[in-house]
């Protein structure tokens, strides 16, 4: 397998050797049409945002996605467009957000999509990305269509989708009495189901639902026997720039974005990836919310609102259930029991009885809002938000999160703001929450030179600054304990080589789970990219991370700090062989020194991709092969891979084996695109494969996915 993978690399590289061979590069953008499913999502933030986890996280695409499916329908004017507008699309730096707005005050309007190649920070390849989703083209804002018009005009697309694992995990079977490790068995089939409906009117109005049941949740029956059957419901009504006042109302679910998400920020937001200009949040403060995610959303109604060119209000309110672990806490005579919880969950699995006690156990009320007032290229704004919890938070004690929130309500408040003078770009936000914990984070992206950028944050997050779900700039997800300074470059000598660096420093003043002592840690990354038009792309990339943690193999009550090390390199070669057909190829090392034995551990990872989506042909396909062995988990590899629409998986490499998947898309039937997925890892080192429930008595773990896509 090793050689068959080699022997694809130098075919790939052959490739792209001989393409050196073809004529000068042309500043004519490539006119071919991308098949309507065809979205340019942003592979590498997410691939990257994932790497930078210590635990492995979860999230989905939908926010991105569904920006991208509504310009697509409605592309994005790019003469009306404000900067949150251009932030959605998740394809274009801050730095050339900026430089369109700016070419079109001193300028005036775009004539035509092509006169984006007169804005420095733009090469082809950038222009070809973003064209399905933008135009030029004049027209009054129609604000004249009745509302129910757009109920019952307009779009409508069903989502039907399953999983499952073929072989049968340990939840499924019937526990044996003489197994010392016991788990309560899964109360429904290993089967996944996904129902996602939605309206769209233009890009104005959008009403829909999604139902969703997990592996080994029941469906019509014990806990989701009563309507809608499924374990997971969400609904929502959205109606976006309904008029000059109105530029948003929400009711059911949905999402908010504040700030720089020291308070909150549903969204996916920005962080360290190899677009090392990508640092600052934006977008529009509210969002319908579609997602399968269990645990991000709001429920209740929101609006938005402006008042001539300055003024801007959103408030919100919601009031739901959440998922927590509750004990109840005996009280005196005259009192009742009390009801107390000591985390909240948010797997959104309810696969036990366990699980099932938990989902919903509490309600949260959460409610807050922004009063922004800007200018043409500034804004300041007061944000607030209010959560109250049916029942007190009183988590375990220890040492490290005494200063971590406990209660059962808290409040926050935050002044963030952004302002554009030049090539200069200052962002921030400074927050506190009720306890009086202060958490600030500033940033500056500076345009030095049209081909060379760079952008600074330094962020100070108090260890007794409290905030529930924020989603911060940081090391770490929790929002506190933690002092740092990051800086990032990147040089485009011209438009075929890219250099992209950062480099991060930071420090714990206080104590954290798994370090038993302030700590501290530092991450150098460089990436050097060479393209050549739209036929090939290779990149040779580093990282360097080093943390303080504590030594693992201590058995005092408290364990002293070790530095920890873990260094990936990584070799990228795509290469489109034809208008239809690209091969991707990657080559990753990983070493980890814990800090304590003489040796490291490592780990490699070579894969082999295959995309082929012609166009007028109803059939494409994407796959994959990789081998790879790591050592141990520490030595790790991710990689991101093609999914069904609607769905994305980043696993980690580790162990010694295989894994490879394919992807089929048709869409042969008028209205209907049928996808099939199946995918298989297979370790060579062992005999199982997961543990506890997820435990397989077989070293390989196969998936299969089916979705249908119908518009009517």
């Amino acid at each position: 397998m090793l050689r068959i993978i080699i022997g694809l690399i130098l075919v790939s590289s052959f490739h792209l050797l001989s393409a050196q061979g073809d004529d000068a590069p042309s500043t004519a953008l490539d006119t071919i049409p991308t098949p309507d499913d065809e979205l340019e999502i942003n592979e590498d933030i997410i691939e990257d945002f994932i790497s930078n986890q210590d635990e492995e996280v979860d999230f989905d695409l939908n926010d991105i996605i569904d920006v991208l499916q509504d310009y697509k329908k409605k592309p994005l004017n790019l003469n009306k467009a404000t900067a949150e507008d251009l932030t959605q699309l998740r394809l274009l730096s801050n730095i050339q957000i900026n430089d369109i707005i700016e070419y079109r005050k001193n300028s005036g309007d775009f004539i035509a999509v092509y006169e984006l190649q007169s804005i420095p920070s733009f090469y082809p390849d950038i222009i070809e990305k973003i064209k399905p989703y933008i135009t030029v083209e004049e027209g009054l804002d129609d604000y004249n269509v009745p509302l129910h018009k757009m109920f019952y005009k307009g779009t409508n697309t069903m989502y039907l989708r399953m999983d499952r694992i073929l072989e049968e995990k340990k939840g499924y079977k019937d526990p044996d009495p003489e197994d010392d490790e016991v788990n309560a068995p899964y109360l429904g089939d290993p089967n996944k189901y996904v129902i996602r409906f939605r309206h769209q009117y233009e890009t104005r109005l959008s009403w829909g639902f999604t139902l969703e049941k997990d592996a080994g949740e029941e469906f019509f029956s014990g806990s989701n026997k009563k309507f809608p059957f499924f374990d997971f419901a969400t609904g929502h009504i959205f109606l976006k720039d309904y008029n000059k006042t109105i530029k948003g109302i929400a009711l059911g679910d949905f999402a908010v974005n504040m700030g720089q998400g020291l308070i909150m920020f549903d969204g996916f937001g920005s962080g360290k990836s190899s677009f090392v200009m990508d640092i600052k949040k934006s977008g529009r403060p509210l969002r319908p919310y579609t997602s399968i995610r269990e645990d991000f959303h709001k429920r209740g109604g929101a609006f938005n609102l402006t008042f001539g060119d300055h003024f801007e209000i959103m408030a919100f309110g919601s009031y739901r259930g959440r998922d927590a672990n509750i004990s109840v806490v005996d009280g005196s005579d005259e009192d009742l029991d009390i009801l107390q919880i000591s985390s909240l969950q948010s797997s959104g699995l309810h696969r036990t009885e366990a699980e099932i006690i938990d989902k919903n156990s509490i309600k949260h009320l959460s409610t807050g809002g922004t009063l922004k007032y800007k200018g043409d290229s500034w804004h300041i704004a007061l944000n607030g938000l209010y959560d109250k919890l049916g029942s007190p938070l009183l988590r375990n004690y220890s040492t490290y999160n005494q200063f971590t929130f406990n209660g059962d309500q808290l409040i926050n408040g935050s002044l963030d703001y952004s302002w554009v003078i030049q090539n200069f770009n200052f962002f921030g936000e400074t927050a506190m929450s009720d306890n009086g914990g202060i958490a600030t984070m500033n940033g500056l992206i500076i345009g030095l030179d049209r081909n060379v950028s760079m952008s600074v944050v330094h962020r100070h997050y108090s260890r007794n600054y409290q905030a529930l779900f924020p989603n911060v700039f940081a090391e770490t997800s929790a929002g506190n304990n933690e002092t740092g300074i990051y800086l990032g470059l990147e040089i485009k000598p011209n438009k075929n080589w890219i250099l992209s660096t950062y480099y991060d420093r930071w420090k714990h003043p206080w104590l954290r789970s798994g370090v038993d002592a302030p700590s501290k840690g530092s991450e150098l990354f460089a990436r050097i990219t060479y393209k050549r038009k739209r036929k090939m792309s290779v990149y040779l990339q580093y990282r360097d991370e080093f943390k303080e943690k504590n030594a693992k193999e201590n058995v005092t009550s408290i364990d002293y700090l070790v530095d920890t090390r873990r260094t990936l390199f990584r070799l990228h070669i795509a290469n489109k062989i034809s208008k239809a057909f690209e091969l991707r190829n990657r080559a990753e090392f990983s070493f980890y020194d814990n800090g304590i034995s003489s040796t490291k551990s490592k780990g490699v990872m070579l894969m082999q991709d295959w995309i082929y989506k012609p166009i007028g042909f109803p059939l494409s396909f994407t796959g994959r092969f990789a081998i790879f062995q790591t050592d141990d988990y520490d030595s790790r590899i991710y990689a991101y891979e093609n999914d069904i629409l609607y769905s994305f998986f980043i696993p980690p490499y580790y162990n010694k084996g295989t894994r490879f998947y394919i992807n089929l898309r048709y869409k042969g039937i008028r209205n209907m695109t049928m996808e099939l997925r199946f995918a298989q890892t297979y370790y060579a080192n062992q005999d199982t494969f997961g543990s506890g429930n997820e435990e397989i008595d077989k070293p390989r773990r196969s998936e299969i996915k089916a979705q249908i896509k119908y518009k009517f």
